[in-house]
Order: C-alpha cells, then sequence, then structure tokens
C-alpha cells in the first residue's frame, strides 16, 4: 500500500496541503488502536515500540500535534512513553482533561459517575454478565469490557440495554467501542474537543496565513467518528483535511469514511515516518 495515496479526492487535497504548509497543520491521533494495539487487558496496553520516538520527529514539523483518546491523559503518556515528546498535546477523557509540558488539567468528575460506579457490579450481577467481564474504572469514565468473555459480542449485546438505563439514570452518555461500552459524562466528543483544540492553539502567523492550514485525525473505533465529522465540517469551511484510519477486521465503520486506510498501529506508525521523511525532502 502506497501510505501517500489516499483513495478520495478531498484527501489528496488535504495531505498536499499539509506537506505544502506544515507549520500551519494539525494532526490529531486516537490512542488505544491506532497507536497501540488493542489487546485483551487494557492496563497491559502499550503504544507501537516506535510510536513516540516517529511522533517526536513529527511534532516540531507542524504547528500542532495532539492525541485524543478515552483513556485518561496521565495513562496515555505513561503507556506510550510520551512525555518526552515536546510540543505533544495529550486530551485525554474525549478532551476533558489536558496534558501539556508534564502539566495535567482535569476536572472534577460529575456525581453521576460516583453513583453509577456503586450501582454497576449490583447491575451487571442482574444481567448476567459474564465472569470474565472486566470494568476499567477511568476516574471520569467507567468501561465495561467483554473482550475476555468467550463470546464477546454475544456478552456486549446482553448488558448493552442495562447499561444504557444505568446511564440514563446517573446523567451520563454510552460510548460503544471495540467490545466495550463507556459510561461518561455527555457533551464531549473526540470532535468537539477537535474543534476545541484548533480553538485554543491558533497562533499568529506572519504574513496572515490562514491557521489551520489543514487537519488530519487518525483512528479505528467509533468513537473517533465524531472526529471524522469535524473534519467534514472544516472541509465545508474550506480547511483541507485528512481522514486516516488504523484497519482492523473488528471495526469497519471508519474504514468506510476514511481517505486513507493503513494497517493498525504499525501502519500508523510507517504512516508517521513517510510523511516527516516527505517534508523534510521538501
Amino acid at each position: 500500500m502506497n501510505l501517500f495515496s489516499p483513495t478520495t479526492a478531498a484527501g489528496t487535497d488535504g495531505l498536499d496541503a499539509i506537506r505544502t504548509d506544515p507549520g500551519g497543520a494539525v494532526l490529531g491521533f486516537d490512542f488505544d488502536g491506532t497507536l497501540a494495539p488493542i489487546v485483551d487487558d487494557p492496563a497491559a496496553a502499550r503504544a507501537h515500540p516506535r510510536a513516540a520516538a516517529a511522533l517526536a520527529r513529527l511534532a516540531p514539523r507542524v504547528g500542532a500535534l495532539a492525541i485524543i483518546t478515552g483513556r485518561p491523559a496521565a495513562v496515555a503518556v505513561e503507556y506510550g512513553g510520551l512525555d518526552g515528546v515536546d510540543g505533544l498535546v495529550v486530551l485525554g477523557q474525549y478532551g476533558l482533561e489536558r496534558w501539556e509540558s508534564g502539566a495535567l488539567t482535569t476536572p472534577e468528575p460529575p456525581p453521576g459517575v460516583a453513583e453509577a460506579r456503586a450501582k454497576l457490579p449490583e447491575v451487571l450481577k442482574a444481567a448476567g454478565a459474564p465472569d470474565a467481564t472486566y470494568v476499567e474504572d477511568k476516574g471520569q469514565a467507567l468501561a465495561v469490557h467483554t473482550r475476555r468473555c468467550p463470546e464477546p459480542q454475544v456478552a456486549l449485546d446482553r448488558l448493552r440495554g442495562v447499561l444504557e438505563a444505568l446511564a440514563e439514570r446517573t446523567g451520563l452518555a454510552v460510548e460503544p467501542g471495540r467490545f466495550v461500552l463507556e459510561l461518561r459524562p455527555p457533551g464531549m466528543d473526540k470532535g468537539m474537543a477537535l474543534r476545541r483544540f484548533l480553538d485554543e492553539t491558533r497562533p499568529a502567523r506572519p504574513g496572515g496565513r490562514p491557521f489551520p492550514s489543514a487537519v488530519l485525525f487518525a483512528g479505528d473505533d467509533l468513537g473517533d467518528l465524531a472526529a471524522y465529522d469535524a473534519i467534514d465540517a472544516l472541509r465545508a469551511e474550506g480547511v483541507p483535511g485528512v481522514k486516516v484510519c488504523s484497519g482492523s477486521a473488528e471495526v469497519t465503520a471508519l474504514a468506510d469514511r476514511a481517505d486513507l486506510v493503513v494497517d493498525g498501529p504499525d501502519g500508523v506508525v510507517r504512516f508517521l515516518d513517510a510523511l516527516t521523511d516527505s517534508l523534510d525532502a521538501r
């Protein structure tokens, strides 16, 4: 696969715009499934061994670089080995948290999270959740994983209704993912986080050059579709954009909308290296 051959005209225009004016480009990346391989135990996830180095090479060549993830920002930094990547911003919990230059900003979780945390064990037991069901407590959210179960999709479907009911009672939203349902505060998604990041990082550019000159987002899961929506909206406003999919057999919805599909986190890292090489060559 040629990493520099998007399958859409809009994606080609977006990648050309990044190459032409990288100092005005904003690049965003999901973490799990995009920079880090998906694993059975979320606590065992680690970024691709070359991801941090690839991001560190690219960061000084572009206008802004961000990771937008459902994980707590500090966890993504730790699991990604990202604390040494100068200029990187990590937006955790779908944008509720921000890590930058070693400083973490995080709000207090809404009371519904504590209520859901207290009720969740009883809800799962009453629903007959398999023993291998795993609850990941993110502080600002609660993620129920069924990947370890013998029939993960069957288990997820069984729990969907009761978790949606619990979310409604506690004022939370349900975010579906790859064999996971996450209960989290409403009102923020990766698309909103991306747009807010653009507004907050808008620099004064010499000669009145536009910012952003182009926007790219790479993701793999359903929660990343909101960032794709943001790219589409930016295109309608005249900002070139690129939607990159870290492909997998588990989720195809992103590949259907992407301009460029690469082979999982390894493909994403190779894309980062190739993009940096092309910018250096220019």
